[in-house]
This record gives C-alpha cells, sequence and structure tokens, in this order.
C-alpha cells in the first residue's frame, strides 16, 4: 500500500479514472468528452451536452429530439412533493428546500431501486427535469403565486424561466439562461461532484448521491460565491459608494472578495470569458448597466491589485440578476445545471464501481497510548 500523503484538501491528488470531464489549469482549458467549453458555448444546447455528458458523444438530430422529448416528458413532480414543498417553513432556504426534496423524490421513483445503467439513466432523466422544477415551483410558492405548469415547446433554459416568472422568456434570456447552464453542466472532481461518487460507491441509490452533492455545493466554498458577490454589488449600490474604492477598502480590512481565483486554474477561468460577454450584452439590451460596469471596474482592479482572475461566480452574477433571478436562487440554478454533470458521474462510477475508501495520515497520540482508570484521571 502506497504511504504517500495527500495535501491538504486532496490538492493535486488523482482519485478516479473518467471519461467526462478534461480540465489544463495552466492552459485555462475546460472540456467535456474532449470537446472545449467554448465550442459547446457558442454552437450546442444544454440538451445536447447533457447527452454528450451520458452517452460520450453529440447526439444525431434524431437521438437529440428523443433526449428532449424525454425531459419534457420528466417534467412531473408528483403531488405529495408539491405538498412536501408546501409544508417547509417560511424561512427555509431555496438550498435547504431542494436538498430536502430531492431525497424524497426517490420515495416516488418507479426505478429508486433499480442501479442498473439503463435504470440509472432513466432516473437522470427525471432527475434533470425535477431539479428544476422543484426550483421554479418552490419560488412561487413562497411568493404566493401559482404553479406555472412546463411548457412541451420550450427548452430546459426556456421551461426554467417560464416555470420561475410566469412569461414566456425571451430569446436573449434563453440563449443567456441555457449557455450559462451549459458552463455549469460539469467540472470534474469539484467537492460536490467527488461527495457525489462517493456516496455511489456504496451502492447506494442516484436519489442518495445527488442528495449529498446538494449538501455540499450548499456550502460556501463551492457554491454560493456568487451570491456573495451580488450582495457585495447590492452593499455598494446602497452606499453609494466608488465599486473600486469600496473594494479597495475591503481589501485594507482583509476582506474576502468572492469570484476571483480558482483552486484549479492559473490563467482566466474559461467560464467566464463568456460569463462577462453575455453580462455585458444583457446590460446593453435591458438598459440596466450598472451590475455589469461596476464588475467590469472591480475585476481590473482586483486583476491589477492581486493578479487574481475573475473565476465562474463573478460575472454569473450580474447575469443572473439582469435576468430578474433572486439571490438565493443562484446556487440552486447552479444545481439545475450540475445535475447533469452529477448524473453522468454517477452513471460511470456505478457502471465500474469500487468502493473508495481512503486512507488518512495519522497525527494523534503515539500508539500504544495507555489507558488510564476512570479514577486516576486528571
Amino acid at each position: 500500500m502506497s504511504t504517500a500523503v495527500a495535501a491538504k484538501g486532496l490538492e493535486g491528488v488523482v482519485a478516479a479514472n473518467s471519461g467526462i470531464c478534461w480540465i489544463d489549469g495552466e492552459a485555462g482549458i475546460l472540456s467535456y468528452r474532449g470537446i472545449d467549453i467554448h465550442e459547446l458555448a457558442v454552437h450546442s444546447t444544454f440538451e445536447e451536452t447533457a447527452f454528450l455528458l451520458w452517452n460520450g458523444r453529440l447526439p444525431t438530430h434524431a437521438e437529440l429530439e428523443q433526449f428532449t422529448a424525454r425531459l419534457s416528458e420528466s417534467r412531473v413532480l408528483d403531488d405529495n412533493i408539491i405538498k412536501l414543498l408546501k409544508s417547509f417553513p417560511a424561512d427555509a432556504t431555496p438550498m435547504e428546500v431542494l436538498r430536502t426534496a430531492v431525497s424524497a423524490l426517490s420515495m416516488y421513483d418507479p426505478d429508486e431501486a433499480d442501479n442498473q445503467h439503463d435504470a440509472n439513466v432513466r432516473k437522470s432523466f427525471r432527475l434533470t427535469s425535477q431539479v428544476a422544477m422543484i426550483v421554479a415551483v418552490y419560488d412561487r410558492l413562497r411568493k404566493g403565486k401559482s404553479i406555472v405548469e412546463p411548457d412541451p415547446s420550450l427548452s430546459h433554459a426556456a421551461n426554467f424561466l417560464w416555470m420561475l416568472n410566469g412569461e414566456k422568456p425571451s430569446e436573449t434570456a434563453t440563449k443567456t439562461l441555457d449557455v450559462a447552464l451549459i458552463l455549469h453542466a460539469d467540472h470534474e472532481l469539484n467537492a460536490s461532484t467527488f461527495a457525489a461518487r462517493v456516496i455511489a460507491a456504496t451502492l447506494s441509490d442516484i436519489h442518495s448521491a445527488v442528495t449529498g452533492a446538494i449538501g455540499a455545493l450548499k456550502g460556501p466554498l463551492h457554491g454560493g460565491a456568487n451570491e456573495a458577490v451580488m450582495r457585495m454589488l447590492f452593499a455598494i449600490n446602497d452606499a453609494g459608494a466608488d465599486p473600486v474604492e469600496y473594494v479597495r477598502e475591503m481589501l485594507a480590512a482583509k476582506k474576502k472578495i468572492s469570484g476571483f481565483g480558482h483552486r484549479v486554474y492559473k490563467t482566466e477561468d474559461p467560464r467566464a470569458t463568456h460569463l462577462r460577454r453575455m453580462s455585458e450584452q444583457l446590460a446593453k439590451d435591458s438598459g440596466v448597466t450598472r451590475w455589469y460596469d461596476w464588475s467590469r471596474k472591480i475585476e481590473l482592479f482586483i486583476n491589477s491589485e492581486k493578479r487574481l482572475n475573475a473565476n465562474v461566480d463573478f460575472y454569473s452574477a450580474s447575469t443572473y440578476t439582469t435576468l430578474g433571478i433572486d439571490v438565493d436562487l443562484f446556487t440552486p440554478i447552479f444545481a439545475v445545471s450540475r445535475i447533469a454533470g452529477w448524473a453522468a458521474h454517477v452513471i460511470e462510477q456505478l457502471d465500474d464501481n469500487r468502493l473508495i475508501r481512503p486512507r488518512a495520515d495519522y497525527i494523534g497520540r503515539a500508539y500504544p497510548a495507555p489507558y488510564v482508570s476512570i479514577e486516576d484521571r486528571k
């Protein structure tokens, strides 16, 4: 057995073989199944990207139509899930609700006890559609609005916006969210994906794996950075402050500026490239330019002062806000996208499974430590 000690946080450790996602952090490359993320962002759709992640190749026209139809057919929530969503306390956060509701979905899934490949694919269709529905339905319920039924004529991104807002989204809004979903769909062994694979490796079910992944995403060191970015921009607006001076004061006070730097990328996060462009275009189209303008000024300042690049979270904040999405839905929308990657990894793990069981470098008291009777303990 190897006695090599892993770096803190398993940094640099290769923990699995995978054919899903390849990242070159030095060159700023992200690819799904070998296809560059820039190609997918420009030419693909979320549906096509999900097919690619699950099947290892791009679909034909017929296959994409069938895949899209299966996602549409899967946009169904059992009445008991709706009742569950209505039962949550008023102060429940959308991530708490999503985590709990996804766990409950397993009890209403006909393939719940089947861990074979085809069953996991069927469950992946349902989960991909249902995660988006849960986020949209709960947001309307908590605002006292009626539930909007899905429209089979709309794409996955358009359906989410339709069910969330009750209005048919514009082509620009649909395309923007669609690209954002593509960009967030997978990212190799990030914390939530690794959590999902560890759970799946025990031969637990895919709902348990995705519930664990959502729990990991809920942590502010993984998901939530774009929420922090937007709250900072709101604070700048409320204070009537200059964005650069506000951030300069934050740095002087040793406060973290969210949305910059990345554990893997040593150059610009390739996903940020597209989100910056979309944020700028949305600002121009909507006439609300302050969020993009301030973000750009802050980005240039941080890059100059700290030599840090914007990551995927920085411009997704202004992008989602300009789309009219509430800040506490930013991380759930991450899950709406990442479910495609989580499902791909769970399927891959279970297709060639081995229990994930690493070892720890023991740093406690030297063995054998004496046992002291309770009478003699001080």
